[in-house]
């Protein structure tokens, strides 16, 4: 799952992206309000964490343009005003949480999971993915292939998340890296490669149709075998 934070205090910034990353997200990250608001109204993200106090654009602003605009992701407001009319404006505003700093690292990782448990909930994305015989259960974050569970990394959870997401299409190197890692170029590694055969032994290994597919010279591709 992809999130966006907006903060301009580089401490503070670094610390969320860090942490959220090792959580297992894919995080982007801008430090002033002009650059939030580009990000957010032009890319897609499952969740969005914004501090209200921002150079340019302040952070209620954003909230109110994305709401404006119909996009219902959820979003966490970061804030120094602690009084109760202060967290009452930021929810009037359109955020879902308010979160008042300073904050510790696990309270954030925990309301952020909330809004996303309750925004599968809400029945505006599939709480599961199928493809065959392979499930995943995005709200417990586990996977099984004909009712066998299989561990995976959190990258390999990523990966196999937006396969099945993108069922019968090629997905290239470059979309994969930015969808998994946040890279916005090919780093010239193989670390999509090493990924895949590490994916590719967990849920193909053993049984008798495969599902994930090596396009040469395009990319991959996740799909049922043709009989």
């Amino acid at each position: 799952m992809r999130i966006l934070i907006v903060e301009d205090d580089d401490d503070v910034a670094s610390f969320i992206e860090s942490g959220l990353q090792e959580a297992g997200y894919v995080v982007d990250c801008a430090r002033t309000g002009k650059d939030g608001l580009f990000l957010a109204t032009t890319e897609t993200y499952d969740a969005l964490v914004i501090d209200r106090m921002l150079p340019g654009v302040d952070g209620l602003t954003i909230i109110r343009t994305l709401r404006a605009s119909g996009n219902r992701a959820p979003v966490l407001v970061l804030s120094a005003l602690a009084e109760v009319a202060d967290r009452v404006e930021g929810l009037k505003a359109g955020a879902d949480d308010y979160l008042v700093k300073p904050f510790a690292f696990i309270e954030l990782q925990a309301r952020v999971e909330a809004l996303l448990r309750r925004q599968l909930k809400s029945g505006s994305e599939l709480t599961v993915l199928e493809v065959g015989d392979l499930k995943m259960d995005l709200l417990r974050r586990q996977v099984f292939r004909a009712d066998k569970l299989i561990e995976l990394q959190q990258r390999e959870f990523l990966l196999l998340e937006y396969l099945m997401r993108h069922v019968g299409q090629v997905v290239t190197r470059t979309m994969l890296l930015e969808a998994v890692w946040g890279y916005h170029f090919d780093p010239q590694t193989n670390v999509i490669d090493v990924h895949m055969s590490r994916l590719r032994s967990k849920i193909d290994k053993g049984y008798s149709m495969s599902l994930l597919h090596t396009v040469r010279g395009a990319g991959y591709r996740l799909e049922l075998e043709k009989q």
